[in-house]
C-alpha cells in the first residue's frame, strides 16, 4: 500500500437524497449480498424510517478514504485465497478509519460507516441474536439507499474499482460520511 488519501465534501442533505439516494434500489442490493454473504445488523430491513433519518439532517459530511496501490502490488497476481486475504485485512483496516468519523460525531450528528459493518467476527445477526456492539454500529451509506459508485464519480470524481483475475486494482475507495445539523 503506498498512500491513503483522505477525500471529504459537504453536500445539502436534500439535494443529495433527491439525486442519489433510492432506498428500494439499494436496499435490495443489499438483501441480496446478505443472503449471499451473511446477514448484518448495518444492512436492511431496518426497524426505522429510512426516509425519517435522511429527512432528520440539513447536511451530510462524505468521507472517502482512497487507499493507492504500488506499481509491485498492481503487477503481483494473487490466488483466490490470497486476494480474498488481501481484501480482507482491508476491511478490518475500515475500522481504524471509522475512528475519523466518530470523532465528529455529536448529539446532532450521526455517522455513516465505510461499507457494511465488520467490528465483529459474525454478524449477530445471523443467529437471530441483538447486536453486540450497537454504541459502535453505524449504517453505511448504500443501507441507506445511496448510490455510492455516482457518489464517487461525481463528488470526488473517481471510478470506484475492484480486484479481480487476481490482480489488485489501482486504488480502493471506502466512503462513509456523517449527517449533521439535525433539523
Amino acid at each position: 500500500m503506498s498512500e491513503i488519501k483522505k477525500l471529504t465534501a459537504d453536500v445539502n442533505v436534500d439535494e443529495y437524497y433527491e439525486n442519489y439516494v433510492d432506498f428500494e434500489k439499494f436496499s435490495k442490493l443489499c438483501i441480496a449480498e446478505q443472503e449471499e454473504l451473511g446477514y448484518n445488523w448495518s444492512y436492511p430491513p431496518f426497524d426505522f424510517d429510512v426516509d425519517e433519518l435522511w429527512k432528520s439532517y440539513n447536511k451530510l459530511k462524505l468521507i472517502a478514504f482512497k487507499i493507492e496501490f504500488s506499481e509491485e502490488e498492481q503487477a503481483n497476481t494473487f490466488t483466490d485465497a490470497e486476494l480474498e486475504y488481501v481484501l480482507k485485512r482491508f476491511e478490518k483496516f475500515k475500522v481504524r478509519l471509522m475512528n475519523d468519523i466518530y470523532v465528529l460525531e455529536n448529539e446532532n450528528s450521526q455517522g455513516l460507516f465505510l461499507g457494511k459493518c465488520n467490528l465483529c467476527m459474525r454478524c449477530t445477526r445471523e443467529f437471530g441474536m441483538m447486536c453486540k456492539m450497537p454504541f459502535k454500529m453505524r449504517y453505511p451509506l448504500e443501507a441507506l439507499g445511496a448510490d455510492v459508485d455516482r457518489t464517487v464519480e461525481d463528488i470526488f470524481d473517481y471510478k470506484i474499482q475492484y480486484a479481480k483475475d487476481g490482480k489488485l486494482p489501482p486504488y480502493l475507495i471506502f466512503v462513509g460520511g456523517l449527517l449533521y445539523d439535525k433539523k
